[in-house]
């Protein structure tokens, strides 16, 4: 289904070792026959691979293979953790926020300063899907159009730890 464009593997340091090599014949033959079929498929994508693991790390333990490993990392990204990207928070924050407005049918919705700055604070240990869950949850469970900061962490209220 991706002939000719891309196909994206999440999580790609968490495959099993029997099925990386299948994926490096893939990758270097640039073809593969289907369950139970006999004449090879041709195939022509570019492969985007996305971890959250130290995909070196792994090769030095074993886990991850080192010809698989140097054939994906022809152009590293390091993205970091949106804990290091606090600036990024309101921009996705926004961004969120639309999204689930028209999802919820609330074209009014926004986003308190309080409660903008409560996420800011935050450690984003899930990254950008936290904070995703996080709007969304706060979405559904605010009262009127804008976001406050209880509804963005529900053992908050009014902006204080509730007891």
């Amino acid at each position: 289904m991706a002939e000719g464009g891309t196909l994206f593997l999440d999580e790609i340091g968490d495959i099993h070792l029997s099925l990386q090599a299948k994926l490096l014949r893939v990758l270097q033959e640039r073809n593969f026959e289907r369950v139970g079929g006999v004449k090879p498929i041709s195939v022509d994508v570019r492969i985007i691979t996305a971890t959250n693991r130290d995909l070196k790390d792994e090769v030095d333990k074993g886990t991850f293979r080192e010809d698989l490993y140097y054939r994906f990392n022809v152009l590293h990204i390091h993205l970091p953790p949106l804990r290091e990207r606090p600036d990024d928070i309101p921009m996705l924050t926004e961004h969120f926020i639309s999204k689930f407005a028209k999802l919820l049918n609330r074209p009014k919705l926004k986003i308190s300063g309080d409660a903008l700055r409560y996420l800011t604070g935050l450690p984003w240990e899930g990254n950008v899907r936290e904070l995703e869950n996080t709007i969304e949850r706060a979405a559904i469970l605010c009262n009127d159009d804008v976001i406050q900061s209880g509804d963005v962490h529900p053992d908050l209220v009014n902006g204080e730890a509730a007891a």
